[in-house]
């Protein structure tokens, strides 16, 4: 673990002297100096490289080429757009798709796999996983005429999961193993490569959710072998709210499986517009209807900013500041009551830092809708007791840390918190 001696200001702003990415902050939309965003592992701030982009795409594709920026490129995004973030996660360019959104692609990835495990009862995954995704999973179930069972796997601290514990849940009838690589809480991050080699070893097929890994930590899915893997553009991709999601299959398991969505987009040929179905031979198999063109696009910019910065750069930055994050919330947090709910080993967690208290969130309260001119912060609070924060170091700096700290230490000393309703809020 990376080693810090001072608390005081002066070696924040050393730090940020030092940063070799620091530029890049640059490349986005940061107009209040006040503020404090913690909050990009939920949705991540807006590329200014992509304002433009999207003008072109609005008024010169759309508004000017009408029907016929189809055949300007259009129609090839999915695959092209794959292409691009395959070289994030380690894949080959045919092999990634960008196409509905995250749980739709995890329900088409789950069902083919089932299908070609037919005599195979369990899935497993584990209390961690994100909820849409259990629900999914629950879901298939009921639709396949519940011929399965859904097993997780639990927690001894809540915050990891011992690799002893995934290997015990799985056996001889295990289909599926249906695991969030970095949990949506704890950030504690998976060995991807050894319990892909577990699941395949009792003869299951492996899919990883990346939502919280892509953008945050370099990945290597055709290294490790992975199966199939689905994953977001909106978090540390920075593809705006709601943007399309991804899905990856093996290629030499693309022929193989069959997903259930029988879209016009997935047939070999659809513009012959034949009355019976035949999927394509290659990842285009598992697109379903007309791309999202306009939220697909904004993606783009984003995906070329990560591939610039590089994704080692990226990860080195980020186990640097969530450190340092941990450093100082030990000195200055520990004592008035927080504790920390994320895993110390670096290489067991991912971007972002969980603190728990007893009043976590009416804390994160204070910090988003503190007056002016207190220093504002913005992270997310996660049930029951989670504090969230993001570390996206394409823009987080370590004086911004630094503050968060101190803001933090403040509200709960003057336990200013106590001024804030406990009423939820419809997005926390």
């Amino acid at each position: 673990m990376t080693k810090f001696s001072s608390t005081e200001i002066a070696f924040a702003h050393k730090l940020d002297s030092e940063d070799e990415l620091a530029s890049f902050r640059g490349e986005f939309v940061i107009d209040d100096p006040n503020l404090i965003y913690l909050d990009g592992n939920s949705l991540g701030r807006l590329p200014k490289r992509s304002i433009d982009f999207m003008k072109n795409a609005i008024e010169e594709e759309w508004g000017k080429r009408l029907i016929r920026v189809w055949n300007d490129g259009w129609v090839n995004m999915p695959t092209e757009l794959g292409a691009k973030i395959a070289k994030l996660v380690g894949a080959k360019a045919d092999e990634i798709l960008v196409t509905e959104a995250t749980s739709i692609n995890l329900f088409k990835l789950a069902v083919a796999a089932l299908q070609v495990r037919p005599k195979r009862t369990e899935i497993i995954s584990d209390e961690f996983n994100f909820p849409s995704d259990l629900y999914i999973l629950q879901g298939i179930i009921e639709l396949l005429g519940d011929k399965h069972q859904l097993k997780l796997i639990s927690s001894e601290d809540s915050i990891s999961i011992s690799s002893e514990a995934v290997q015990s849940a799985i056996n001889e009838n295990t289909a599926l193993v249906s695991l969030t690589h970095v949990a949506f809480k704890s950030a504690f991050m998976y060995d991807m490569k050894k319990i892909t080699e577990m699941a395949h070893q009792a003869g299951a097929l492996m899919l990883w959710d990346l939502s919280h890994s892509v953008g945050a930590v370099p990945l290597d899915l055709n290294g490790y072998n992975v199966d199939l893997a689905v994953g977001c553009t909106y978090k540390y991709l920075n593809g705006g709210p709601g943007a399309p999601a991804f899905l990856y299959v093996r290629r030499d398991l693309q022929e193989k499986l069959m997903q259930p969505m029988w879209g016009w987009f997935a047939s070999e040929k659809p513009f012959d517009f034949d009355l019976n179905f035949s999927p394509a031979k290659d990842i285009s198999r598992y697109r379903v209807g007309t791309p999202p063109m306009l939220s697909m696009k904004a993606v783009e910019p984003a995906v070329d900013i990560l591939l610039e910065a590089s994704m080692e750069k990226l990860r080195e930055k980020s186990l640097r500041q969530t450190a340092y994050f941990i450093f100082l919330a030990d000195q200055w947090l520990e004592p008035l009551g927080f504790k920390l709910g994320t895993p110390r080993q670096k290489q067991e967690r991912g971007s972002h830092v969980s603190l728990r208290h007893p009043e976590s969130f009416r804390i994160t309260r204070a910090l988003i809708e503190s007056p002016v001119p207190a220093i504002r912060v913005i992270p997310d609070f996660r049930a029951p007791d989670n504090i969230r924060f993001g570390i996206t170091p394409l823009y987080t700096t370590f004086t911004g840390i630094y503050q968060a700290i101190a803001r933090i230490r403040e509200i709960v000393e003057g336990k200013k918190y106590e001024e804030y309703s406990n009423e939820q809020l419809a997005v926390t």
